[in-house]
């Protein structure tokens, strides 16, 4: 009997490993109080910081590498929180060895990667999710249930931003695409639309050094894009920056229907603002009123044993920029945890499975070919007819 089979047998509960102790630190805890979890490991390649991390969250299996936990068959799924040039490689290689797979964004950095994890999830049958925080932030549920109830009413524009000063991170992200890591920025609009991106046009703007060019080739420190929807009248602007742009940290989208509109809050601490007309009409000069709100955290949706932490975050004592500068993610990692696991629990694709992923990652990749080429259009793969 397999493990699969003897979890339906027994109703066993998921057995997870996390690599990279890092940002990855923040799901330790999640994984180890969800109900659906019998436990969990975690893997870091500094054996300081994985013994610390063991001790701190009270956790006993470890491994160094991930190729211990590919060959260990208890193991019935992986979460990557690693460096983003890997992401493509590990995710393919979890999935072959048999294990479901959850990583963070982005997805990966060339259609040709995308292809590969989307072939890899269906050889295997396994589940993917890339953990995408931005539709899972309490604002962003705040917002999709008002859109859900048709309060915006037709959308006629939407954008996304993504401004961070990336100065002081590993070198990877030295010269990046700014684009390639643009998923926070475009996936609440696409969720809400429920459409996929047909072409883009996009511009880089600014200079890097040279040193800072020869990793990836990109010249740009950030990056604008148009993109034009399939099946869609709407349009969606999306900026993303990395370096040489003084802006304190910006993950936001923004959408405006004709009834009502939404704007991410312009700095963390603030409040995001609903815009609204109080006496529909089309007289000359209507009254158009704003009021800042506090989106509602969303514990409810949560078994009661990883609720708290939409707000009780490992990192709250500032060290680590991932979780600082991300405003905290508001509250998303329970809930990425949640659906992950309940995914496999319930024996169905992921809300953010190989597919969606892809319709949200390949923006990205195609916005940066655009700036290459000074704005000519570039089509996006739809990837459904993968073999």
């Amino acid at each position: 009997m397999s493990r699969e089979d003897d979890m339906k047998e027994t109703a066993l509960r998921l057995r997870v490993a996390l690599v990279g102790v890092g940002f990855g630190a923040e799901f330790a805890p999640v994984y180890r109080d969800h109900p659906d979890v019998e436990w969990v490991g975690i893997c870091d390649s500094n054996a300081e910081k994985l013994t610390a991390a063991c001790s701190r969250f009270g956790i006993e299996r470890r491994y160094a590498s991930l190729e211990e936990i590919l060959a260990d068959d208890e193991v019935d799924a992986v979460h990557l929180v690693t460096p983003i040039p890997l992401h493509a490689q590990q995710t393919v290689a979890v999935l072959n060895a048999g294990k479901h797979c959850a990583c963070t964004v982005p997805m990966a950095t060339s259609f040709e990667d995308i292809e590969a994890i989307i072939r890899a999830q269906r050889e295997s049958g396994k589940n993917y999710m890339m953990m995408e925080t931005a539709v899972f932030t309490r604002e962003f549920l705040m917002v999709q249930d008002r859109f859900d109830k048709g309060e915006f009413g037709e959308i006629s524009f939407a954008r996304g931003g993504h401004m961070q000063d990336m100065e002081g991170w590993p070198d990877y992200w030295y010269g990046l695409p700014p684009h390639h890591y643009m998923t926070h920025a475009i996936s609440p609009v696409l969720r809400l639309l429920n459409r996929r991106v047909r072409k883009v046009h996009c511009f880089g703007s600014g200079r890097l050094p040279e040193e800072r060019r020869q990793r990836y080739g990109n010249p740009f420190p950030v990056e604008t894009a148009i993109f034009r929807l399939e099946d869609s009248d709407v349009a969606v602007e999306v900026t993303r920056s990395l370096f040489q742009t003084v802006r304190p940290y910006s993950e936001s989208f923004a959408i405006y229907g004709e009834k009502l509109g939404f704007e991410w809050q312009q700095i963390e601490e603030e409040d995001p603002l609903i815009f609204s007309i109080p006496q529909p009409g089309s007289g000359r000069g209507r009254k158009i009123l704003h009021q800042a709100v506090e989106a509602p955290d969303r514990q409810d949706l949560l078994p009661e044993e990883i609720s708290q932490f939409t707000r009780k975050a490992v990192f709250s004592d500032g060290k680590h920029l991932s979780f600082v500068q991300g405003g905290g993610h508001s509250g998303s990692h329970p809930h990425l945890v949640h659906e992950f696991v309940r995914s496999m629990v319930e024996n169905r694709p992921s809300s953010i499975d190989a597919l969606t992923a892809a319709a949200w990652t390949a923006p990205g990749i195609a916005a940066h070919m655009s700036a290459m080429k000074d704005g000519e259009t570039v089509f996006v793969p739809e990837f459904s007819d993968v073999a």
